[in-house]
């Protein structure tokens, strides 16, 4: 039986595997080890599970109808070139994913500005990484998730997770936490919680605050790297008079964070030889989720740790691409390589590369959710085609989204399987699985990882890549412009990510298959990479890092009499995203076959609902029945749900759209809710 070296498909740790026929086995590999969670396990299960897509579907008369694929090219063609003739190029748009392979992500967007000449393309990494990589681009200069790989944190003294709970997103990761004293800053006392020094329990919304505490304690208590600040830094003094207001009293108010803890937190991290910051989706997935990043990054930098060996800041990436997938241009404001649309020196670049006129490329258009809240209206899109997301479970204000797609022209989805998006498309085209195709992501330490073809795929499943070139020609397209064969788009990547941020011009599919580790930026093919970004100077021309004034706001929907609780959302062990994949796995769906939520046993008495009893919860948009999971270490005002499951238990229902004014990320971590009888 043939054995062949890969990669996890699910999330950003992209742990090491074999695929033996249809059998997986763990490989020994720096992120993890030889481990994989439960999910990585069954994940072959995935490419047999029932309801498997094998033919295109076409709808008729109301109904989806099998169609051979020159069909359903045919009629999206033809109903794309009629609606742009009609209401011009933007009245298409695309809409990606943070799990497509790099070079799907980057034949997307050239797809969208070239055929489609649209400037209606972002992806659901805007829901996942957006605020992270503008608190980390406006800090430092460039954005990469953890400029330094995983294993560094080894030797790390201390550990502080703001947001995160990798022992049930990414288990593997946890080992290489093992060795240093773990600060968790969680609402809720998750799995990675129970496992720290010290949990620090802020009321949801209120990271940004806690952080400027934090700031304002290390400077009363004189444990700042002042030479470090002096030498690798700018903006001290303005941040300085922000968090001096922030004192540990105040906080504690604010927060419920005690002082006394928040003393213990920052002379945890002073008193390690090395020590890391690190921040997840629960302080980024709000309103003001940039701004609170900001606030950890102006934290660490005062203790001196990015750019300094053993010690640093990072982000934890949470889809299987996240890293990739928004370097290559599926980013409303992006260019291949982290080029920015609106750069004419960019422009001119991937316009060569591509073979077109530079003032033939769209500008900037609208963020995820701006563009999924314009469909269908007189001066939005009337077509969207989805690729790699299932967005009437993974948006906010889900209800409406449905709305909005059930208003279109023409809604076209790509997948594996007929997911609650599939369900509503117009046409569906079955493509390939991560098994099935090979193709490059980007880890969440920024290693670019080649995943190698282990299976053929079923009869009548095709590539993204088929799907594209399959459109584009009927668009009038050459077609050697958008070839079908994985290395063949990689090469073409490579020049046009060439001499931008993410420059990934010196790796080649022959050097990932010799087992190179190759960190971006790797600016030349004998370029070893780089796995430890800012050593010597960050991104900015000064070389030096920004910290950057930024201030408590709280959540943009507060409680009140009748939403008197704030919902928090997030994952769990056994599932991942929208569940598309995951509740396809017996195994997964046994040990988590519904939406729950998590609730305080007082809170739940007050409201009459008992422990496995059936309630609603119930926000401003919408009304989400789940099963009561009693848990005493739950804040009193916090409910939490997982957002994985479809129909009336989808989180989503509940959340808020409310966007960051910087980065266009959502405010999925907090909102206004009741508890009620179903």
């Amino acid at each position: 039986m043939t054995s062949t070296a890969t990669h996890c498909p699910y999330c950003a740790l992209q742990c090491a595997m074999s695929l033996d026929g249809r059998r997986v086995r763990p490989r020994e590999f720096p992120t993890n080890r030889g481990g994989l969670c439960q999910k990585g396990w069954t994940s072959a299960e995935v490419l047999t599970a029932a309801g498997r897509l094998t033919t295109p579907l076409v709808r008729r008369d109301g109904v989806l109808r099998p169609a051979s694929w020159d069909d359903a090219l045919d009629v999206v063609a033809t109903r794309l070139a009629g609606l742009r003739a009609e209401h011009g190029p933007d009245s298409v748009a695309v809409f990606g994913g943070g799990g497509l392979t790099n070079e799907k992500a980057y034949q997307l967007g050239k797809f969208a500005r070239v055929a489609l000449g649209s400037a209606q393309i972002d992806y659901n990494g805007r829901f996942c990484m957006s605020s992270a990589a503008a608190a980390g681009t406006r800090a430092f200069g460039l954005d990469r998730g953890m400029p330094f790989p995983v294993t560094d944190l080894d030797d790390s003294g201390a550990v502080l997770l703001a947001g995160s709970n990798p022992a049930e997103t990414m288990p593997p990761f946890v080992q290489h936490l093992r060795g240093a004293e773990l600060i968790v800053v969680d609402p809720r006392r998750s799995a990675t919680a129970e496992q720290a020094t010290l949990h620090l329990q802020p009321a949801p919304g209120t990271d940004l605050a806690l952080a400027l505490g934090l700031l304002h304690t290390a400077v009363a208590e004189g444990l700042i790297d002042e030479k470090y600040l002096a030498e690798r830094t700018t903006g001290f003094e303005e941040t300085w008079l922000v968090a001096a207001a922030w004192w540990p009293e105040r906080v504690e108010r604010v927060t419920g964070v005690s002082a006394a803890d928040q003393l213990a937190a920052v002379r945890i991290l002073a008193a390690a030889d090395t020590a890391h910051v690190l921040t997840g989706r629960g302080a980024e997935q709000h309103a003001s989720g940039t701004d609170t990043t900001s606030a950890w990054i102006n934290f660490a930098l005062a203790l001196g740790l990015p750019g300094t060996p053993g010690s640093g800041f990072g982000c934890l990436t949470g889809q299987g691409n996240g890293q990739g997938g928004r370097e290559h241009g599926q980013k409303a404001d992006q260019l291949p390589g982290y080029r920015k649309i609106d750069d004419p020196a960019a422009r001119e670049h991937v316009a060569g590369v591509w073979g077109v006129d530079p003032a033939s490329l769209p500008g900037p258009g609208r963020s995820a959710y701006e563009l999924l809240d314009a469909l269908g209206e007189p001066a939005g899109p009337r077509a969207l085609l989805v690729f790699g997301s299932n967005l009437l479970v993974s948006a906010p204000r889900s209800n409406h989204v449905a709305q909005r797609l059930a208003a279109l022209d023409l809604l076209v989805v790509a997948d594996v399987v007929l997911s609650e998006t599939a369900q509503a498309a117009d046409v569906v085209f079955p493509v390939t699985q991560w098994a099935e195709e090979s193709g490059t992501t980007t880890s969440l330490e920024g290693r670019v990882l080649l995943r190698e073809r282990a299976l053929p795929a079923p009869d009548g499943v095709r590539s993204d890549l088929d799907l594209l070139h399959g459109l584009a020609v009927r668009l009038g397209q050459p077609a050697e412009r958008f070839p079908v064969e994985p290395e063949v788009v990689f090469d073409e990547l490579r020049r046009a990510s060439a001499g931008g941020p993410a420059d990934y011009s010196g790796v080649t599919y022959s050097r990932l298959r010799d087992g190179e580790a190759l960190h971006w930026p790797v600016p030349a093919p004998g370029h070893p990479g780089t796995p430890r970004l800012f050593l010597d100077r960050f991104a900015h021309p000064d070389g030096l890092a920004r910290l950057v004034p930024v201030d408590h706001r709280g959540p943009a929907e507060p409680q009140d009499a009748d939403f008197p609780l704030h919902a928090t959302t997030g994952r769990l062990l056994q599932h991942y995203q929208s569940g598309a994949q995951t509740r396809r796995v017996r195994e997964l769906v046994e040990a988590a076959p519904e939406a729950h939520v998590e609730v305080h046993p007082d809170t739940a008495t007050r409201a009459g609902l008992a422990d496995g009893a059936l309630a609603a919860v119930v926000s401003r948009r919408g009304r989400t029945v789940a099963r009561v999971r009693c848990v005493p270490s739950m804040r009193l005002d916090v409910v939490f749900l997982p957002f994985h499951f479809p129909g009336e238990g989808r989180a989503n229902l509940l959340t808020n759209p409310a966007l960051d004014p910087t980065s266009r990320m959502p405010e999925f971590k907090v909102c206004a809710v009741r508890l009620e009888q179903p």
